[in-house]
């Protein structure tokens, strides 16, 4: 191993830990006894639960990770299932106006999202799904980063494919779902987990959306805060259960990550 690789491996070394440090002190906190949650004690000890027992008294912490897992599985569904047609008809087909129509469409990628926001309450308002959790999956279901990110994959995909699918007789419909699709497996892993996460962590929207404090895990955690002072050992528990859906997401589909984030040219 020559002395650029081990600075290579030392740099990257300092930056892991730099950025797993936060991680690991929201669970030590968690595990801290409540008389010890200011203890700068790199080590907690001994260990105890009390922090999990007190979450899971004030809130209900089964009822959130319901709500958040259908809020961030139907989003990342309907914006894969947007993106994958919107990719397609860019890619695919040709028909007038089209390179004007798709940089009009990534344009809106650069709008920012406070400037939408207020059109988007008024209209969840008018259709009576505010404090609703549909309210909060609506007005995310298109992304443009998936549609670019797919859009880039189709241009490089074998025109022959779709060409001898056409020729054996299947419909354009068929041809996506049968010949194009199966063979995004790789990038649309990928951006399912980064769609995934996004929707997982946000905060703004349904805070906006949403009236109930234990709606979602990200609204759940405000339970625990309060003008009196915020409840430390109890807010880091429920922060670390929220962790634990994608951690385990992530460990169970580790491999086939890595292989779709190297494949995708996500790094």
């Amino acid at each position: 191993m020559t002395r650029a690789t081990l600075r290579s491996h030392a740099i990257l070394g300092v930056v892991a830990l730099f950025c797993l440090f936060p991680v690991y002190w929201l669970l030590a906190t968690s595990l801290r006894r409540p008389g010890d949650i200011y203890s700068l004690a790199p080590f907690p000890w001994p260990l105890t639960f009390e922090n999990y027992a007190g979450a899971a008294d004030k809130a209900d912490v089964p009822g959130l990770l319901i709500n958040t897992t259908f809020t961030a599985v139907s989003s990342t569904a309907i914006q894969l299932f947007i993106a994958i047609l919107s990719a397609y008809g860019f890619a695919m087909h040709q028909f007038r106006f089209k390179r004007v129509l798709y940089l009009a469409f990534i344009a809106t990628w650069l709008i920012p999202f406070q400037v939408t926001m207020l059109p988007n309450y008024l209209l969840l308002h008018q259709l009576g799904l505010l404090n609703t959790l549909a309210g909060v999956v609506l007005p995310t279901m298109c992304s443009v980063l998936a549609v670019l990110m797919l859009r880039q994959h189709l241009d490089s995909f074998p025109k022959e494919l779709v060409a001898a699918a056409k020729m054996d007789g299947l419909s354009s419909w068929r041809t996506l779902w049968q010949v194009v699709v199966p063979n995004l497996r790789p990038a649309l892993a990928a951006l399912s987990i980064l769609l995934f996460i996004n929707s997982w962590n946000e905060y703004f929207w349904p805070a906006v959306v949403l009236q109930q404090r234990n709606a979602v895990l990200q609204l759940g955690l405000r339970s625990f805060m309060s003008a009196e002072g915020n409840d430390w050992g109890p807010m880091m528990a429920l922060a670390a259960m929220s962790c634990l859906p994608v951690f385990l997401l992530y460990l169970a589909m580790q491999r086939r990550v890595v292989s779709a984030f190297v494949r995708s040219g996500l790094k």
